[in-house]
């Protein structure tokens, strides 16, 4: 039982600990929603970015802006397999986890009870190192906790959950299991997702027309490098609205609504097993009486991509945040 070490500080995001704070802070400061008092009161389910921070720190501020932890003792971090093939969930075999701002403690009693379901696999350590979901909201989140709690020793502790490529049956199993922890007060799930990746090299070229947009449709076509770049929208616009439409089913709180709009599109969304995952906790629940109203529904207040893309061999990777109020 080691600590997972923070393997892609100096790289991914700087691993010196003044200036990360320095950036993190820079970014939450430029958050402002309007009508809203920040955080929200009751909001502790985010979705985030997993992004290099050069590319998706300043959006990820947006939902850690929103996150209100003054009961929180407890937080799920939920992110895609990247590193390797999963077909469920997979726990940590860490007892604590690296930031260069601090060490998380790994919740083990959670831990032990998730994996007595078994239902859980477990991540290798390289596994576990390699990939980045997981890793990215680390700084933003010990960050928040350090400016919410004067005591370290009354820092939440972690359960990280590494989700693979499940299927709407295994999204519903796991929603299910994870739903009492959800219904809990004291807990705070993060949701760790991307949205489009758009390009050859993500094998996604989806395009919807002018007039599918104006029609609210998710009626599009793949585009190959013969054909001359669209104008009528330009690339980019058509991203945003194939991220709209994503991002519309999300905010609709139905599960199926969002497996169907990415059906209907193939929407590269990395963090859609999460999200889903997530949304189908939240309707159990609904059914149990625990979520109604706008209560659990998402609200996205944050959108940007990498790039503006207009021809076929550009690509772009957009980033998304949002929260719900429990």
């Amino acid at each position: 039982m080691s600590t997972r070490v923070a393997s892609h500080a100096g790289s991914w995001y700087t691993s010196n600990p003044k200036k990360l704070q320095s950036e993190l802070d820079a970014w939450l400061q430029g958050v402002s929603i309007d009508g809203a008092d920040l955080p929200v009161a009751g909001a502790r389910v985010i979705i985030a970015p997993h992004a290099g921070y050069s590319y998706s720190g300043e959006t990820a501020a947006w939902a850690y802006k929103t996150l209100d932890l003054s009961k929180c003792k407890r937080i799920f971090l939920l992110g895609p397999s990247h590193a390797y093939y999963l077909s469920g969930c997979a726990l940590s075999r860490h007892a604590k986890y690296a930031t260069p701002l601090g060490d998380f403690v790994i919740d083990k009693e959670i831990v032990a009870e998730l994996k007595e379901t078994g239902k859980f696999d477990t991540m290798s350590t390289q596994n576990d190192e390699t990939e980045h979901s997981l890793e990215m909201h680390l700084p933003y989140i010990y960050r928040m906790i350090s400016k919410t709690f004067d005591d370290p020793t009354k820092y939440p502790t972690l359960v990280p959950i590494l989700v693979g490529n499940t299927d709407p049956s295994k999204e519903q199993q796991f929603g299910k299991l994870l739903s009492k922890y959800l219904a809990d007060p004291t807990n705070v799930f993060v949701v760790s997702s991307d949205f489009c990746h758009w390009g050859t090299r993500f094998q996604y070229t989806y395009y919807l027309p002018q007039s599918a947009i104006q029609a609210k449709s998710s009626k599009g076509q793949s585009l190959h490098r013969r054909e001359a770049a669209p104008t009528d929208p330009p690339i980019y616009e058509s991203i945003n609205e194939l991220d709209k439409q994503a991002m519309d089913a999300i905010e609709s709180g139905k599960h199926s609504a969002f497996l169907h709009n990415l059906e209907q599109t193939g929407n590269t969304v990395c963090g859609r097993h999460p999200i889903g995952v997530v949304m189908a906790a939240i309707e159990v629940l609904e059914k149990e009486g625990k979520a109604s109203g706008t209560s659990g529904k998402f609200k996205f207040v944050r959108y940007a991509r990498s790039s503006e893309v207009e021809d076929i061999t550009d690509s772009s990777v957009s980033y998304a945040s949002a929260y719900a109020v429990l």
